[in-house]
């Protein structure tokens, strides 16, 4: 269960929960590989939790344009 940030913060910046957790699960995998961190200092230790903070503040987003797929 997530504690922080809260379940209804982070559905303040993305609109779906499918969209969230796919989202938070694409960081999570960035950061386990070394992707440098957005935040200087996190809550969490683990990096769903850190991925989640990064979506509260802002700092992650999904990608405004859609997808072509080629004819």
């Amino acid at each position: 269960m997530i504690l922080y940030p809260s379940v209804d913060k982070l559905l303040e910046r993305v609109d779906s929960r499918y969209k969230l957790i796919a989202l938070g699960a694409k960081r999570a995998h960035e950061l386990e590989q070394g992707d440098l961190p957005t935040l200087g200092e996190f809550d969490s230790v683990k990096p769903i939790g850190k991925a989640f903070e990064e979506i509260e503040a802002g700092n992650v987003v999904i990608d405004p344009k859609p997808a072509k797929l080629d004819d």
